[in-house]
């Protein structure tokens, strides 16, 4: 009788363990998975134009800074976007504004109008394709040239 006692506990043990087991995995997958969304990098935000890169062969060649007279901004909401620079020695004004799509490894904006000299570009083309580049407070946008090689790129540092 003793015995069957022990094996109905052991029993009646080893299937609340295992359930609760597994109501622990469930609840970390879904911990994992809140984590991932919360950390997964995104464009949305203010981010400034921190240097630049020229490509060689795809092999970055030669890098510079901004100058600090010098200010490019890029601001993104979830489907817009828009940018400015800042050149107080030159009395012309860029600025473009439009909406862009990104996936993991590329940057698409298409632009719906801009500064005067900015018009003039968009008149020739509207829709600019980059390599993307994602971590959560930095981005590259790294131009290709027809063949798909990397020319240059544009650096940027999340500011909001």
């Amino acid at each position: 009788m003793k015995s069957k006692i022990l094996i109905f506990i052991a029993t009646f043990l080893l299937v609340f363990t295992c359930k609760n087991s597994t109501d622990n995995a469930i609840t970390s997958i879904e911990e994992d998975t809140a984590k991932q969304k919360e950390n997964k990098a995104s464009l949305k935000g203010t981010w400034e134009l921190i240097g630049f890169y020229n490509y060689k062969d795809n092999v970055v060649v030669d890098s510079f800074k901004m100058n600090p007279e010098f200010r490019q901004l890029k601001m993104y909401t979830d489907t817009k976007v828009m940018w400015c620079k800042h050149r107080p020695a030159d009395s012309s004004e860029w600025f473009g504004y439009g909406t862009y799509k990104f996936n993991e490894g590329s940057l698409t904006e298409t632009l719906d109008f801009g500064s005067t000299e900015m018009d003039l570009v968009i008149a020739e083309n509207k829709e600019f394709t980059f390599e993307l580049t994602l971590q959560p407070n930095r981005f590259q946008q790294i131009e290709l040239d027809e063949d798909g090689n990397r020319i240059y790129s544009e650096n940027y540092k999340r500011v909001e």
